[in-house]
């Protein structure tokens, strides 16, 4: 299945409880089935603490109609459930608009669950016995991503190269002097979905998708880019390949971006591909 275009849920949404004293912008939550929640941020605001991201990030987020202030939110959201989390609540999941909880039904409903959050989220609290305030939001790392375009590695890197009217060389110049800002990772364990995007870049996803994308096959889908971190079928159109593993179970954490950090690609050779994916562990 090709990457998709992360989406709000499609059942009822329901209104939150009532915003305790602190202000947060109105809230939604969703029932996923008996275990687990999505509560969806509205637009406005900022996340505590919210970092300044590159000039060109920005601009490209905003014209593809990525709310930067709501990722942040979001983010914000999420470090503050990881640094003092509800008891009872197994995993917690980010997308561009919500965040998503995964409960013991024994010890929650869905209701119950959402006012806890948003009780949480919104009194600034010291974590318990912690002692060092309310969280904030994380810094994001850099992660660089060296990259073999076109050839086997990229094979429609010409077709990219024909769409936009540019060289093929100028697509690869462009790709690569972008930062990239990681939105979320979804799809696949790992697919990370990147926006800062050049605009001249910006093609159709295949008509028909691949029924296999190699894993490390770095893709161009509408206005963001992303890295495929296992072999599945995709629609993405494939310009080069990293010799970086995106997901491995057994190392920790088994991913190798999230949400908030600032991945760059380097355009690499195919033979010093061959020669870092020998010495990848």
């Amino acid at each position: 299945m090709t990457p998709p275009e992360p989406a709000a849920p499609t059942v009822r949404d329901r209104a939150a409880a009532a915003s305790p004293a602190g202000g947060l912008p109105p809230l939604r939550w969703t029932p996923l089935g008996d275990a687990a929640i999505a509560i969806r941020f509205a637009p406005g605001g900022r996340a505590e603490n919210g970092a300044a991201q590159g000039d060109g990030a920005d601009r490209a987020a905003v014209a593809e109609g990525v709310d930067l202030d709501l990722l942040d939110r979001i983010r914000a959201a999420v470090a503050r459930l990881d640094v003092d989390p509800l008891p009872g609540v197994d995993d917690v999941a980010s997308t561009f608009t919500t965040v998503t909880l995964f409960f013991d039904p024994l010890r929650w409903s869905g209701e119950s669950l959402a006012a806890a959050v948003l009780a949480r989220l919104a009194d600034g609290h010291e974590p318990r016995g912690a002692g060092a305030g309310p969280a904030r939001l994380p810094a994001g790392r850099v992660v660089e991503v060296p990259v073999a375009y076109g050839g086997e590695h990229g094979p429609d890197l010409d077709d990219v190269a024909a769409r936009t009217g540019l060289p093929a060389d100028e697509v690869v110049r462009l790709h690569a002097s972008a930062d990239y800002r990681v939105a979320m990772v979804g799809f696949a364990p790992g697919f990370p979905y990147l926006v800062g995007l050049p605009a001249a870049l910006a093609v159709p996803r295949l008509d028909v998708p691949r029924l296999r994308v190699p894993a490390g096959s770095v893709g161009i889908g509408g206005g963001q880019t992303g890295v495929y971190p296992l072999a599945t079928p995709g629609g993405w159109r494939i310009i080069g390949r990293t010799p970086l593993a995106f997901f491995v179970p057994e190392r920790e954490p088994p991913v190798i971006v999230a949400a908030g950090d600032v991945v760059r690609f380097r355009s690499v050779s195919a033979a010093e591909r061959a020669r870092l994916a020998e010495r990848r562990p």
